[in-house]
């Protein structure tokens, strides 16, 4: 008997103590995110930083075993030197340091500055420096490094003689910032002061800086340092000249840069183009405004590009600008909107690209080998270049899809013309009207090619022989699933084989080869038949072009049970083999420039997407980060497949969340979330964190809640019945299993999905609660509203879009009144939490306080949350985890009877806010 008590005792401590954590919000403070992960060049040495809740960086680097280098708290944005051999990463203050001096009202410029750090990877030695602003390294090459700071301590900013502070030049962003240049293997620096820009060549070791000059009445400079032969070129000089951003050809032979030398404060700014040749002693003016009769200036907003081959340097050409009448008094200024039914654009829309418009400019070339040939390229009734072969190609790509801008907020199809001109004689030929779709020009710029989607094809133009092929008519290279009122997606492409000689085009499951000319196809994979679907992976981001010299790899997505893995695709032998294949989510490598050793993720929902290291072939893996050990720790949870019939007879899948200590012999409360359709992603990792607008699935499923993720299928112009078609009977299905409490059910959804929430309590009582957030309860008031992120008309969304109403309120006023959750609020019978914040540029906030308005005239029990100047979701950290608190409080009273918390009793009251929260949980009777 005695043994049995101890037996009994012993089983009794081993369960209270074996019992596992269940997550809270202060967890979401102790959860890893990894940031920026890097290979070496050489692949021996991996760096990536962990970042706990949303605070302080913990850097790490690990050698090719996985044994630990080197680790730094507060360091990030690690970068490896090209030659591997040291580590260079940025140190910030500690969090909760900057948030005590921010409360102390510590001004901005006082506060604690980033500071630097070298690691030399071989005797593990560190330097530090403070104060920095910004640094770079080379790309290709190795030996120097270069950084910004505030100001230097020991350095006399001007001359000996100034004796008022007044006549000191200080660093600021229009100043400049003091520009350090050092050696990193023996430490010796050069100072370089007041420095606007900078910036190293790619291949050659030449690095180039302009300044504002170095004293208060100097000259602007600009700079070119030879490390090689250790020479300092000043390459420009003017009186407050004004530098744009400097370019490099890749070998670093030549430096373009667009100069304002104009010491006046004349509205129309005479930019000009400078070139730099390495072996010139200055750089020379090759474009100005008179060296066009368009009177066009270069443009210092337009960025620079050398051709590959170094040819020719691409700049933009601007405009002269509407001139402002600066005599006007504020009181003569005229501020009135104009907008015109048939202009291109929406006012809206203008408005936004304000900015944009005012700094337009279209893009030239200047022929290297004729310093004197400039060509424009763009022009107002062309103002978009694509180049080809990195700038090499003869020929270039214009599109202008200006016709046809009015009838695009509308129909959301972006038509353009197309044409294509010359580079050395600037003729053009106009090739494509009306056309839909993504259209480029092949990697070598043999072909333009692309996606019609009126068409629904793919298509190939071989520019030489003036000959269009469409490549796809016959077979379904396009979304075969896609169900709203407008053309399908196609499936994307792999791209181009070296020299143009083929395309590789995706359909749903498979990789496909195409002649561009003849049209003949061979299916390369064999997906379709095992709804395996695979994806090529370009781990060299410079290649253009898929060499059938090589193995290509390969990603593996499977319908059925949603793993994945990666597979090895040889182009001679024709075949593929799978690598690496199991029930995880795999993402896309990182490849060391230098050498096969790759870093890639898997995940799953238990399991975090650590770093493993391995080799192309993926033989042997090793694990190199262990982010987040303690969720061990924590009662987590599962995830599954569940399957049931919609209303209108269709086949469904979605996501079942458990707790982990689930027991099919209870009932459990469930919360139903859902957007459009979420299956695919059971295997993705959902680590606690404060989201913006969704419920966290491993926080529910912890507290022990259910969650259901119902994938949902819609049947154009009716939106609201296609989601009650797929929900409902996917809860009742789940019920009939016996372990959900069909009387403590809640929905959550955000935007889209706040919609649907919204239409769904209208027709059924089966919720004990609803959150919806960013809801459009009236489509007759939203179709006339505005996306004021982008100015867009929200039309185009309900005629052809997710809206699916598949036309105008005047075509079929029956649907979007049958739609719109406004006209049944009465029947709501569920209470409701609204979330929309008033700088919403997606869903107009109108929308949700008609909704809570609406609620509040009949009495239902409603609460509407909006967080001041936040858009379409809260991103500031205090309001998203306010948002979680109050979600959890919701759903814990109405799903599991938890004492309501005093914003929903009385509100948060205006003279309150921003001072009491109100979570604290008051006991109250619901019934009195």
């Amino acid at each position: 008997m005695k043994l049995v008590f101890i037996f009994l005792f012993s089983f009794i401590s081993f369960q209270i103590f074996s019992q596992k954590n269940i997550l809270d919000h202060s967890d979401f403070e102790v959860w890893n995110t990894i940031d920026s992960p890097s290979i070496s060049p050489n692949g021996q040495f991996i760096m990536y930083s962990l970042e706990k809740g949303e605070k302080d960086h913990h850097l790490k680097i690990k050698d090719s075993k996985a044994k630990p280098i080197f680790e730094y708290l507060r360091a990030s944005k690690g970068q490896f030197t090209f030659d591997s051999q040291y580590a260079v990463f940025t140190i910030k203050a500690w969090h909760d340091s900057i948030l005590a001096l921010k409360r102390q009202k510590i001004k901005k410029e006082d506060l604690p500055k980033d500071s630097l750090g070298i690691l030399n990877l071989t005797t593990k030695e560190v330097r530090k420096f403070g104060n920095i602003k910004s640094y770079k390294i080379p790309e290709r090459w190795s030996g120097y490094l270069a950084y910004q700071i505030d100001a230097l301590k020991n350095l006399q900013q001007q001359d000996s003689n100034s004796t008022s502070n007044k006549e000191k030049k200080k660093v600021s962003k229009k100043n400049g910032y003091h520009l350090l240049v050092m050696d990193i293997e023996t430490a010796q620096k050069d100072t370089f002061k007041f420095v606007t820009d900078y910036t190293f060549a790619k291949n050659g070791k030449f690095l180039a800086f302009a300044s504002s000059g170095s004293e208060k009445n100097s000259n602007s400079d600009l700079h070119v340092l030879d490390f090689e032969k250790a020479k300092l070129w000043k390459v420009h000089t003017a009186q407050k000249a004004k530098y744009g951003p400097l370019t490099f050809s890749e070998s670093g032979q030549a430096l373009g840069c667009v100069v304002d030398e104009d010491t006046t404060k004349a509205q129309q700014r005479p930019n000009s183009l400078y070139l730099w040749k390495n072996g010139q002693p200055i750089a020379k003016k090759m474009v100005d405004i008179n060296t066009t009769s368009l009177a066009y200036h270069a443009s210092i907003y337009s960025d620079l590009m050398f051709s590959e081959d170094e040819s020719k340097l691409y700049f933009g050409f601007a405009k002269p600008q509407i001139e402002k009448d600066t005599l006007l008094t504020e009181e003569e200024i005229v501020n009135v909107e104009v907008w015109t039914y048939n202009e291109p654009r929406l006012y809206t829309v203008q408005e936004m690209a304000l900015k944009k418009d005012s700094i337009q400019s279209f893009k030239a070339v200047l022929h290297l080998q004729e310093p004197n040939l400039v060509r424009p390229l763009a022009s107002s009734k062309y103002p978009n270049v694509e180049l080809g072969n990195k700038g090499n190609a003869s020929i270039a790509l214009l599109n202008t899809s200006e016709p046809y801008d009015l009838q695009s907020q509308w129909t959301n199809r972006k038509f353009r013309n197309y044409a294509l001109i010359d580079i050395n004689n600037g003729i053009a030929k106009e090739i494509f009207q009306e056309v839909s779709g993504k259209i480029n020009l092949s990697p070598n710029g043999s072909y333009v090619y692309g996606f019609d989607e009126s068409e629904l094809a793919w298509f190939a133009y071989n520019i030489e022989t003036d000959n269009k092929i469409y490549l796809t008519q016959e077979k379904p290279f396009f979304d075969e699933l896609h169900d709203s009122p407008s053309p399908p997606d196609e499936y994307g492409l792999a791209g181009w084989l070296k020299d143009d000689k083929a395309i590789i085009i995706y359909d749903r499951y498979d990789l496909w080869k195409f002649n561009p000319d003849t049209g003949v196809s061979e299916r390369l994979t064999n997906g379709r038949e095992e709804k395996t679907v695979y994806r090529y992976l370009a781990l060299d981001k410079e290649k253009e072009y898929l060499d059938p010299a090589e193995n290509w790899l390969l990603s593996i997505f499977k319908e059925g049970d949603k793993s994945g893995g990666y597979a090895n695709y040889n182009p001679s032998k024709k075949k593929s083999d799978v690598l690496l294949a199991g029930n995880f989510r795999y993402r896309k490598p990182l490849k060391a420039l230098l050498d096969d050793n790759l870093i890639y993720t898997r995940e799953s929902f238990k399991e975090f997407p650590d770093l493993h290291l391995s080799t192309a072939n993926f033989k042997k893996s090793i694990k190199i980060s262990n982010a987040n050990p303690q969720q061990n720790e924590y009662n987590w949870g599962t995830i599954e497949l569940v399957n049931w019939t919609s209303l209108d007879g269709l086949e469904l899948t979605g996501l079942l969340v458990k707790p982990e200590d689930f027991n099919p012999n209870k009932k459990y409360p469930m919360i139903v979330n859902f957007y459009e359709k979420s299956s695919d992603r059971l295997n993705y990792h959902r680590a606690p964190n404060p989201g913006r607008s969704t419920i966290n699935y491993s926080f529910y499923a912890s507290r022990g809640y259910l969650i259901f993720n119902p994938d949902i299928y819609y049947r154009t112009g009716y939106p609201g019945e296609s989601a009650y078609n797929c929900v409902i009977p996917g809860v009742t299905s789940l019920i009939e299993k016996g372990f959900v409490d069909k009387d403590h059910i809640g929905v959550q959804g955000h935007s889209w999905g706040g919609y649907q929430i919204a239409h769904l309590v209208t027709k059924t009582d089966i919720f004990k609660a609803a959150e919806a957030g960013a809801p459009v309860p009236n489509m007759i008031s939203a179709y006339g509203g505005i996306r004021w992120w982008t100015g867009l008309s929200r039309q185009f969304q309900y005629e052809h879009t997710q809206s699916r109403i598949g036309g105008t309120p005047w075509e079929y006023p029956m649907r979007y009144i049958e739609n719109s959750p406004i006209f049944n609020i009465d029947k709501i019978n569920t209470p409701l939490l609204i979330m929309h914040n008033d700088a919403d540029g997606h869903v107009p906030w109108y929308q949700g306080i008609e909704f809570f308005v609406s609620l509040r005239r009949l009495g239902k029990p409603s609460w509407f949350i909006n967080y001041n100047d936040e858009p379409h979701w809260p991103l500031k950290l205090q309001n998203r985890k306010d948002f979680n608190i109050r979600l959890a409080q919701f759903f814990d009273h109405y799903l599991k009877g938890s004492p309501k918390p005093s914003w929903m009793v009385r509100g948060v009251p205006a003279i309150e806010k921003g001072i009491k929260q109100g979570y604290d949980l008051i006991e109250i009777d619901d019934k009195k």
